[in-house]
């Protein structure tokens, strides 16, 4: 496929039901959504920009990047990577290639976090949360966004990830109250937390070349790889959760499935209580974990 035959000279409707039959025909289940999508971002509009401008011909260069889009999908590229654009929990964030790209059961993390929060009666100043393994600062991010008052601080081995997670604090206005620091989980971190949370990498790394080819070949190693049974960084960032939290304060992780009962067992052995069950997410499968610090 050519920009040339394929997008060039047609009208923006004609050129995005091309890429939708395109993308069907190599077997991409997403293809219309995907499409609109990819379209949009070739000739700049929006939704309701595709709509009104159905009948405008492309250009050659819309047809170009149209055509770049349709190669890296068909490639197995996900559209969040292609446009380098993601939302969560209605923010919209950018990625980088040291990021994970942020998942709907990933907002699941942070509606627990917030029951939780609703619980702290202990809070009586500014609400302090960390976020071990921010990536791209998304649960961070999301949590700054519904707690006016808060502050926080995201931790990550790479340096490539914190300026993805800065860039998007400041975009989002949130950078007067977030910071960020390179280090491994929370061995940086000094003070105390009332929320702690994260997505640590949790797959077993056996299982790492069965995974989906958007999740394999896209997705940083180190954020998925979570050694011989996936549970590694539960084992290392409970204790520390344990350490930094004020007392009556939370730790919420995200779970990958069957993980949620031993990383129970795990924040226990740490001293973190499971005041609340695991929160499943659209699936049904059981995808936040939290454990408190109980009061001595």
């Amino acid at each position: 496929m050519t920009a040339s035959a394929a997008f060039a000279g047609q009208t923006i409707e004609t050129a995005r039901r091309a890429l939708a039959a395109t993308l069907k025909r190599q077997g991409v289940d997403s293809a219309e959504f995907d499409a609109r999508l990819l379209s949009g971002a070739a000739f700049g509009l929006d939704l309701t920009g595709l709509v009104a401008a159905t009948t405008r011909i492309v250009t050659p260069d819309e047809a170009a990047r149209l055509e770049n889009f349709a190669r890296r999908r068909i490639a197995g590229e996900p559209v969040a990577r292609i446009l380098g654009v993601k939302e969560f929990w209605g923010l919209t964030l950018r990625l980088s290639p040291a990021t994970l790209v942020p998942r709907p059961d990933t907002e699941t993390v942070v509606e627990l976090a917030l029951e939780v929060c609703r619980g702290q009666h202990h809070v009586s100043r500014e609400r302090r949360i960390a976020d071990i393994g921010t990536g791209s600062g998304a649960i961070l991010l999301a949590l700054l966004s519904e707690f006016p008052e808060a502050t926080g601080v995201g931790t990550d081995l790479s340096l490539e990830a914190l300026r993805t997670a800065r860039n998007n604090a400041a975009s989002l206005a949130l950078n007067k109250r977030a910071s960020f620091v390179a280090c491994n989980y929370m061995a940086a971190l000094s003070g105390t937390f009332d929320l702690i949370v994260s997505n640590p990498p949790y797959i077993r790394s056996a299982d790492i070349a069965g995974l989906e080819q958007e999740v394999r070949e896209f997705d940083p190693a180190r954020a998925l790889d979570g050694g011989p049974d996936g549970l590694d960084a539960y084992r290392a960032i409970a204790p520390e959760a344990a350490r930094l939290l004020v007392a009556g304060g939370t730790l919420v992780v995200e779970a990958g499935y069957g993980q949620s009962g031993p990383i129970a067992e795990i924040m226990s052995g740490a001293g973190l209580t499971a005041e609340l069950p695991p929160k499943a997410d659209l699936a049904g499968i059981p995808r936040a974990v939290a454990g408190r610090k109980l009061p001595r």
